[in-house]
């Protein structure tokens, strides 16, 4: 690396990893610019010094908060828009560009008269049920 003299470390005592490992960061430090080879380095100072636990836990399970939706009782008589603003106050957590299109696509459905606002609402529940579902999924994946 141009502008870095590495100086010999104890890669094991630093990240704790087999040659598989030591040789695959080796790999990617070839391919960083000066600035991200040098934020490595003070990332891996940081780790030694901080006596990281992470080797110690790599191969446990964990317990991760998952947000719950919140309880928000669906009103006699609601328009679809305010649906869509409840649904969004009722799952904080989804990504709600994701569902723009599938949404857009209901709230059409209902301008154009083709479908009565109660089903529409129904659908509009049932998405973003589908998609907190779908978002538990990946959170217990990410925490594995």
């Amino acid at each position: 690396m141009p502008g870095f003299l590495l100086t010999k470390i104890d890669e094991r005592k630093i990240l704790d990893v087999n040659k598989e490992q030591e040789q695959q960061l080796l790999d990617y430090s070839k391919e960083l610019s000066d600035t991200d080879m040098h934020t490595l380095l003070r990332f891996a100072a940081f780790l030694a010094q901080a006596g990281s636990p992470a080797p110690a836990i790599a191969n446990q399970q964990v317990k991760v908060d998952i947000a719950m939706p919140g309880t928000i009782p669906r009103p006699a008589q609601e328009r679809v828009v305010d649906a869509i603003k409840r649904l969004a106050e009722t799952y904080p957590m989804l990504d709600k560009k994701k569902l723009l299109g599938q949404t857009a696509g209901m709230v059409a459905e209902h301008v154009m008269g083709n479908k009565p606002a109660r089903e529409v609402i129904d659908d509009l529940e049932a998405s973003f049920r589908r998609a907190y579902e779908l978002w538990i999924q990946v959170q217990g994946k990410d925490a594995c």
